[in-house]
């Protein structure tokens, strides 16, 4: 039997008002890659920042036992001291500084006041090989992608001589072959003893990598399942996580017949904001119609996003050219203000940087893009605007204190609610939903699916870009597939699968 790491006992956190933690116990041995599970609001960061020394000893009861010694982080300094490094979901990586300076920021070589970079370069180069990284330590941030931006973040963990890696949604804005060669690269680390604990929603990339899954729901644990003894299938987790059977990842909805196109766009191109003679959207032609969700499939840097908010009051992209045409009128949209009054919105897919204010309350953000209906004049109805956000708290089930909460205390899929019910006040005709469910648990995307379908009962028309291809398929009724910039496919519902997808994809890449 392999040593105990790990072990963190009757551990209880509470907030204002909540107790985000109820005795939790979990133990962790060494060399496994363990895996925390959960639905959103269950503890499961929680528990890590308790373990990391982000909430510190005496903020929280229980006892942490690493290494056969009880710890009393007061920072997180302390715990990497130790060997425990935690890579949250949002990368801590400074765009414009290099791979070699983000790598060692706070871990600096060299004498007290005296960097030495040559050490700095050469100690990252190495550490860049071990992760699978070609690029220069000299390289900035800006200029390599998010898969590599999660490597160099392991690569950095590595450089702290890590020896608990904590992983908190690694994959969540990665794309499949990204995602692979992040899990293989922890399986690698696991040959050379290194333990890891995982966050994850995606559940086959579990089953994949982790030794043992622990379930968490509603601030305790469940139950920690061993991949050698037990059942660790996909149904199994997830009746743990959400304390019932879920017989159908995606709600259902009756076949109907399709209305008028309720949103046209014809040859429409975008260049780079910044670099203005780089395309990003090349001459695309595509359409939705009334009760229709139509999804657009694509790997990341397709240009899927850059679409959308071209098309949201041109609020991406120079030198914007094509036709738009809502209910078969053409119109020019030159502001986000022009695309709410003609019925459109666009719920980003980074809704902590763009989409929500998270220093705010619910009711706040509820009603930002529509203030003109709980205004009088000029002073905002503060009853009416409560009203509002208590409104849509029930309608979308959003589980809170008070809709004075501030948002940024919301777990993630109460906070996709949040943005959702900003924009459904807004009282649009036409949604774009970029990646709505990324790192929110079954439960909530099941949620998230049924105010699709209820949109579209109502003759709305959805758009819905998805880096998951389950969801895509799950969800549409007709897929247009992006690659480099270009539509490279229409698919019905009928003849989609993951393989023919992926299938264009590579072929348009093959045939440019």
């Amino acid at each position: 039997m392999a040593n105990v790491l790990l072990k963190m006992q009757n551990i209880t956190k509470k907030f204002p008002g909540v107790k985000a933690l109820d005795n939790v116990n979990l133990v962790v041995e060494e060399g496994e890659i363990h895996a925390l599970v959960g639905e959103n609001g269950a503890g499961k960061s929680t528990l890590m920042n308790v373990l990391s020394g982000i909430y510190p000893y005496e903020s929280y009861e229980g006892e942490i036992i690493y290494q056969d010694e009880v710890c009393k982080f007061k920072e997180i300094k302390d715990s990497e001291e130790k060997g425990i490094v935690i890579i949250h979901q949002e990368l801590a990586l400074v765009p414009y500084m290099t791979i070699g300076e983000n790598m060692f920021l706070g871990n600096e070589q060299g004498k007290t006041m005296a960097i030495d970079w040559d050490q700095t370069y050469n100690k990252a180069d190495s550490l860049l090989q071990t992760v699978g990284l070609t690029e220069s330590s000299k390289t900035l941030i800006k200029d390599i992608g998010v898969g590599k931006q999660q490597l160099v973040e392991i690569a950095k963990a590595l450089a702290k001589n890590v020896k608990l890696l904590i992983l908190d949604e690694p994959t969540a804005s990665l794309n499949e072959a990204d995602s692979r060669k992040l899990l293989d690269l922890l399986l690698q680390f696991k040959k050379e003893g290194l333990t890891s604990i995982i966050i994850s929603h995606k559940l086959n990339e579990i089953s994949y990598v982790a030794d043992k899954i622990t379930i968490m729901r509603d601030g305790s644990t469940i139950e920690t399942l061993d991949k050698l003894t037990d059942d660790i299938s996909e149904e199994r987790v997830i009746k743990g996580m959400v304390g019932r059977e879920l017989t159908d990842r995606f709600a259902k909805r009756e076949k109907h017949a399709f209305g008028e196109i309720s949103l046209e766009v014809k040859n429409w191109t975008v260049y780079h904001p910044f670099y203005t003679e780089r395309k990003v959207v090349d001459n695309v032609s595509m359409n939705v119609r009334k009760g229709e969700v139509v999804g657009i499939a694509g790997l990341m840097g397709a240009g899927r996003t850059e679409l959308a908010m071209s098309i949201f009051g041109k609020s991406y992209g120079s030198n914007i050219s094509g036709a738009l045409r809502i209910n078969g009128e053409e119109v020019t949209l030159n502001s986000v203000e022009q695309a709410i009054e003609k019925k459109l919105a666009y719920i980003t897919e980074d809704r902590k940087g763009n989409g929500l204010i998270l220093s705010n309350p619910i009711r706040i953000n509820t009603t930002l893009a529509n203030l003109k209906n709980v205004s009088k004049g000029k002073n905002i109805d503060k009853d009416l605007e409560i009203n509002v956000a208590k409104d849509y708290v029930n309608k979308l089930r959003t589980k809170c204190n008070s809709v004075e909460q501030e948002v940024g205390n919301l777990s993630g899929g109460n906070q996709q609610k949040v943005l959702l019910s900003k924009w459904m006040f807004t009282d649009p005709d036409i949604m774009i939903l970029d990646e709505p469910t990324r790192g929110i648990d079954v439960g909530a995307k099941y949620e998230i699916y049924c105010i699709i379908n209820d949109f579209i009962a109502a003759g709305k028309s959805v758009i819905l870009i998805s880096s998951e291809l389950p969801e895509i398929l799950g969800m549409c009724d007709r897929i247009y597939v992006m690659n480099e910039g270009r539509i490279v496919g229409e698919l019905n519902q009928e003849e989609a699968t993951q393989e023919v997808i992926m299938s264009q994809i590579l072929n348009s890449s093959n045939h440019k």
